[in-house]
């Protein structure tokens, strides 16, 4: 990575300026009216100050270099050619944050101890981690065949996948990016679907589609759904095949049973990879069926070339108010759950 920002002066413990060598970029850091400064002063208690492509940065040593972390890493993302949005800002400052206190790999860092968050490019947009988990779930791709990501709405599962299928499409790595959905109602019961079988399939898949028009051009989607580059194709009908030279991404694999989940796994071919997301905690399948997602994971983890990553509710991406939610969730499934492996109770079949 080359040298995105300099250290002018260290005036004294808890000060410190920075100088950026492309004023452009140093606007966009910024933000407009400042923004993203603002943000970074209050998550992180410093004080900055911006003249041109200069910024002081005061307060304690820690949040002082913490700061100095994050601006420097957004503004290596802009040098990459991506934008900076609010949530890069969080995510930074949660990848800072979260260095002491990780149950996943820690962040990797160049050799001035700037971090290196993981990141996916397309023609369209950069993806960059939002936290250390995704950071690990992203790195994992590369490494493993097999990759599940598990854990509550909200975290990237389904759009970090898309992300890293659809760069390795652009780039030629790949010759097809296969979508695939359990067809379960979330409770609800939808009735006939007119249409053919795209129409019937497409209401389960639009996470996947709304990602997918995040990392590219319509118009390329459109032609690769056409040519059969980018294949939607409902888990049942997935029996019988070898899938080769792919991507393989298998969303809301909660909801597979233990059969579905097996016949999956065993059509992966010749350089293909599979990603399979889901929440165990919203398992829609009929009671006492247990979910293939769990079962699977238990079986594979510690089988060579699979990865599991685990996300939590301090991993949520989405509208910070989601990550109470799943947390206000988790915490009364907790309770429920130590009631009824109370010493009365009787052990049943759990599927979360």
């Amino acid at each position: 990575m080359s040298t995105s920002t300099r250290e002018v002066n260290e005036q004294s413990p808890h000060e410190r300026e920075l100088a950026f060598d492309d004023n452009r970029l140093a606007s966009q850091l910024y933000g407009e009216f400042d923004q993203n400064i603002a943000l970074i002063e209050q998550k992180l208690h410093v004080r900055i100050t911006p003249r041109g492509n200069l910024l002081k940065i005061a307060g304690t040593p820690d949040a002082v270099a913490d700061a100095r972390q994050v601006l420097e890493s957004l503004y290596d993302l802009l040098e990459q050619g991506g934008n900076i949005a609010a949530g890069d800002v969080e995510g930074a400052i949660r990848m800072v944050l979260s260095a002491d206190t990780l149950s996943v790999p820690a962040p990797e860092k160049d050799g001035n101890g700037r971090l290196r968050m993981a990141r996916f490019a397309t023609r369209k947009s950069t993806i960059m981690a939002r936290s250390p988990a995704q950071d690990a779930y992203m790195r994992a791709f590369e490494g493993n065949d097999l990759v599940f990501g598990i854990g509550p709405a909200g975290t990237g599962k389904t759009y970090l996948a898309v992300a890293y299928a659809a760069s390795l499409l652009e780039k030629g790595h790949i010759e097809r990016i296969i979508l695939s959905r359990p067809a379960v109602e979330a409770g609800e019961r939808l009735g006939f679907l007119p249409g053919d079988m795209k129409d019937k399939v497409d209401p389960y898949l639009r996470p996947l589609y709304d990602a997918l028009h995040d990392m590219m051009y319509p118009e390329n989607i459109e032609r690769s759904l056409a040519s059969g580059a980018i294949e939607v194709a409902p888990l049942a009908f997935m029996r019988g095949r070898t899938l080769a030279n792919a991507i393989v991404i298998l969303d809301e694999a909660q909801n597979t049973t233990a059969m579905q989940m097996k016949m999956f796994l065993t059509r992966m071919g010749e350089n293909s990879k599979m990603i399979i997301t889901g929440d165990p905690s919203q398992v829609d399948l009929p009671p006492g069926q247990t979910s293939g997602l769990v079962e699977a994971v238990d079986l594979l983890a510690r089988v060579q070339g699979v990865n599991v990553t685990r996300f939590t509710f301090s991993d949520v991406v989405r509208h910070p108010l989601v990550a109470r939610i799943v947390k206000a969730y988790d915490t009364a499934a907790g309770r429920k759950s130590g009631a009824v492996s109370g010493p009365s109770s009787t052990p049943g079949n759990r599927q979360a």
